[in-house]
Order: structure tokens, then sequence, then C-alpha cells
């Protein structure tokens, strides 16, 4: 009994760290924006709220606090308020089933798994609240009474749904090749530098341009087009609904760089795990890759940043052009050569320099026939215009 307790106590904190580590990055991570946004467009940045402007995020919160709380006369006051709320539970329970680190020993025998709740089915358990999130948007824009929120909305589930199939499908490669549904397992197959990414380029491609579209991020934000619809489906919000919104989309941005890690940089693992590990013993090694992992969401956060002040947003005809025309036949290409590869491999007694040859080799001619295809519709079109 006091074995059970003092687990569930660890699994409680772990969880509480976690948690604020996660407020915590999407939290500063509307600085940074500010801050890559300055440097993009050659501009000084937050400068004013404490050194370098670091106290911003702290001003912003102390902003949304105090304004007006406004609820439209003629909205559906409690689905007005479920919405924001939907959309912030959705974006943390998401945290739940990503290794943050292998097992940590507490002493007396009793060791630790840094993970929320290690389930077999830990990828279907992503799916299922990432498709559960749009709600929040759906309910928020059609509650609130106004035709322009209602059409961010609609935008919102249609565009959700559409790359979530793209996405879906760059999957089924990883499930191929580590043979498992948990999250646990597809980053212990990726340990000592074994990492997807070399043998799933085009996956993780397909898989980057979907998390733009489903956390709803520049050049993919047409559910908030401000140009178009005001503020999309969140024009009638104040206060701090309007900022659980976009502090949601903050974490889905930190949950999604955390999911792109784990399923193809490793997850915790990173290069001399094995020395640090034997140098300085399990626990060093363990936290050292909790590091590893938060860095590497970090890193796909900028990317993420880097792309809203570098490529302008599409039309809605071509983004949803991409999605159903572009992105789900070269997923299912990429199914395809995953599985022509395996076979490969087999027959060559599985040899990883041969799987990564033969993927990367199907990549580029997949790029050259992409191309040449796309010079033949210019043309075709340019005739047809002459």
């Amino acid at each position: 009994m006091e074995i059970t307790s003092t687990l569930f106590t660890a699994k409680a904190i772990y969880v509480g760290v976690i948690f604020a580590i996660t407020l915590g990055v999407a939290t500063y991570s509307t600085y940074f924006e500010r801050v890559v946004a300055a440097f993009m467009q050659d501009r000084v940045g937050p400068d004013r709220a404490g050194p370098f402007g670091i106290l911003q995020p702290l001003a912003d919160a102390v902003k949304m606090f105090m304004k007006e709380d406004f609820i439209p006369a003629q909205s559906s006051k409690w689905l007005f308020i479920a919405g924001p709320c939907l959309s912030m539970l959705t974006a943390l329970l998401t945290s739940a089933v990503i290794p943050f680190g292998d097992t940590l020993d507490l002493g007396n025998g009793l060791m630790l798994d840094l993970q929320g709740i290690d389930v077999n089915i830990g990828i279907l358990w992503v799916f299922g609240i990432v498709s559960l999130g749009v709600y929040g948007v759906l309910i928020g824009g059609w509650a609130s009474n106004n035709k322009f929120a209602l059409i961010g909305a609609i935008r919102a589930a249609s565009q959700n749904i559409s790359y979530e199939l793209a996405m879906g499908l760059s999957i089924i490669a990883i499930l191929m090749l580590s043979g498992s549904l948990s999250t646990k397992n597809i980053v212990e197959v990726q340990q000592a530098g074994h990492w997807n990414i070399l043998y799933q380029p085009l996956g993780f491609i397909i898989f980057i341009v979907c998390a733009f579209a489903e956390c709803n991020r520049t050049p993919f934000d047409l559910p908030e087009c401000e140009t178009e619809l005001i503020g999309g489906y969140h024009t009638e919000y104040s206060s701090m609904k309007l900022g659980f919104y976009l502090f949601s989309e903050y974490i889905n941005m930190f949950i999604s760089g955390a999911v792109m890690a784990t399923l193809y940089f490793g997850g915790y693992d990173y290069p001399g795990f094995t020395f640090m590990l034997e140098k300085f013993g399990n626990n060093v090694a363990v936290l050292l890759g909790v590091g590893a992992l938060i860095l590497k969401a970090i890193f796909f956060i900028f990317i993420f940043m880097w792309v809203r002040w570098t490529i302008p947003r599409f039309r809605y005809d071509q983004l949803m052009g991409l999605g159903w025309t572009g992105l789900i036949p070269l997923a299912m290409f990429n199914v395809i050569l995953t599985g022509g590869v395996m076979l490969l491999t087999v027959n060559e007694g599985g040899s990883n320099w041969i799987t990564v040859a033969a993927s990367w080799t199907g990549v580029a001619l997949m790029l050259i026939v992409t191309a040449f295809y796309s010079q033949m519709q210019y043309k075709k079109k340019k005739l047809a215009t002459a």
C-alpha cells in the first residue's frame, strides 16, 4: 500500500511538472513570437515590460483579465462559455501519452515511468483528442450568433477534417516500421540514433504541413482570417475566453512539436545517451533526455513562427486543394513506398542503409515526377490562355 501511495504521489508530481512546463512554454511562446517577428521584419520587438521585454506575457495576462467579459445578448450563453474551455481541455489532454523520458529510479526498487498514461493505442489517443479539438472552435463560432464567426468555425471544421486524413495516412508508415500504436514503443524503436526521419522524410513533410493546418497557423489560418472574417470564430470573444482560444493555439504548437519529436526525431533519445548513462547514471541520462525532447519541441515552435512571418496566407480553395489533391495522394504513395522498402530490406537482410537509401530515392523520384507534372500543367494553362 505504501509503495502504491509513493508511486501515485510521484506520478502526480510528474503530471504537475509537465502541466507547468506546457503552460510555461506556451506563455513565453507569445513573447518569442514577437521576438521572431521583430527579427524577420527588422524591428526592435518587445522592450518595455521588464528587461528585454521578458515580462510581456505577464502584461498580456493582466490585460486579458482586466478586459470586459462580454457575452452577446442573442448568443447561446453556456455553449459560448464551453467553446474556449473545450479548446483548452483538448489542447492539454494530448500530452498525456507523450513519453517525455525513460524510467527514473526513485530508490527502494521504485521506478517512475515519465509518461502520463502508457496505453498501447497512444497514437489513436492523440488523433482522438485532436479531432475533438475542432468542437471547441465549432461550438464557439456557432454559439456567437455571428455570421463571420460561423463561417470561421465551418472553415476550421472542414480544414481540420481534411488535413487529419493526410496526417493519419502519414502515420501509417510509422506504424508499419515500429509495429506498434504505443508512443513509448515508437520511441524505443528509434534509440541509438535510428530516428524515423531517416526512413520517413516524406511522411515527416506531410505531417508537419498537416500540423500547421491543425493548429490554424499561417499559411493555414483561414478560420481566423482578419481580412475576410474580422476575427474569425472568436470575433465575439473578449477577456480570458479570448485568451483561452489564443493560449490553446500555443499549447497545440508545443504539443505538435513534442509529437513530431516523438514520432520522427527519437523522442527523448539524444547523441551521447549511452556515454551519459555509463558516466553519470540512469537518472541524469533520463533527465537530459527530458530536456532533449523539450528542446526539440521548442525548435518546432520556432519553425511554426518562422513560417508565419515568411509565407503569405493561402486562398481557401488552395488550402483545400492542397489537402485533398496534394497531401492525401502523397501520403498514400508514402505508405506504398514504405511497404516496398520493407519488403526489399527483408530480402537484403534488413540493412538500415538500404532502407535509408531506398526511402530517400523514392522521395527524389516523387519530387522529379511532381515537378515534371507541374511544368506540363503550367504549359497547358499558358497555351489555353494564349
